[in-house]
C-alpha cells in the first residue's frame, strides 16, 4: 500500500517537474534553439498540428533558426504561426526556406524573464507540495482505515517529505541554470 503511495508520488512529481522544464525551454535567451519552436500549432488544412510535423527545423547559426516547411503551400502559414506566437519573434521568408532571427535581449527583458522564470518555479514547488499533501492525506486514511500501521505511517510521510525534497532541489537547479542562462550577455 505505502509503495503504491510512494510510487505515484513519485511519478507525479516527475511530471510536475517536466512541465517546468518545458516551460522553461519557452522561454529564451539571446541563443537559438530550435526547442523555442515546439509549442507552435500550424494551420495544416483545417486542424492545428506542432510546427515539427510540417517544417524542418535547424539552427543556421547561433542567432539564427531555419525553418523548411514540406510542402510550398503552408510558408506563409507557419510563418504567420511564428510571427503570431506568445515569443516575439519576426521570421523572414526566403522561397521556401524561413529564417527566424533572435532579437537581443535588453537588460530590462533579461529582468522581466528572470520574474518569469521565477514565478514559474513557485508554481511548480506549489504542484509538488500539493502532491506531498494528498499522499499524507491518503497515508492518514489508510492509517484510520487501519491499512497501515503508525510505524509505517510515520516511514512513509518521511519517505514523501525526501522525494518532494529532492523534486525541490532539482526545480531550484533548474531555476538557477536558467537564470545564469538569462543573465549571460
Amino acid at each position: 500500500m505505502t509503495e503504491a503511495i510512494k510510487i505515484n508520488v513519485n511519478e507525479k512529481m516527475q511530471k510536475s517537474l517536466d512541465s517546468f522544464k518545458s516551460d522553461l525551454a519557452k522561454i529564451r535567451t539571446g541563443r537559438a534553439h530550435t526547442g523555442l519552436l515546439d509549442h507552435i500549432l500550424v494551420d495544416y488544412y483545417g486542424s492545428m498540428v506542432p510546427i515539427n510535423q510540417v517544417a524542418g527545423i535547424n539552427l543556421g547559426d547561433a542567432k539564427t533558426i531555419n525553418v523548411q516547411p514540406y510542402e510550398k503551400s503552408i510558408v506563409t502559414k507557419v510563418e504567420k504561426s511564428i510571427r503570431d506566437s506568445d515569443l516575439g519573434l519576426n521570421p523572414t521568408t526566403s522561397g521556401d526556406l524561413i529564417r527566424v532571427p533572435m532579437p537581443i535581449l535588453t537588460e530590462e527583458r533579461r529582468k522581466d524573464l528572470i520574474k518569469v522564470v521565477r514565478t514559474g518555479a513557485e508554481s511548480a514547488k506549489v504542484a509538488i507540495r500539493n502532491i506531498r499533501r494528498d499522499a499524507n492525506d491518503s497515508l492518514k486514511k489508510s492509517l484510520k482505515e487501519k491499512e497501515i500501521s503508525e510505524d509505517d505511517e510515520r516511514r512513509s510521510q518521511d519517505d514523501v517529505q525526501k522525494i518532494t525534497d529532492k523534486f525541490i532541489a532539482e526545480i531550484d537547479k533548474f531555476l538557477q541554470l536558467k537564470e545564469s542562462e538569462l543573465l549571460a550577455i
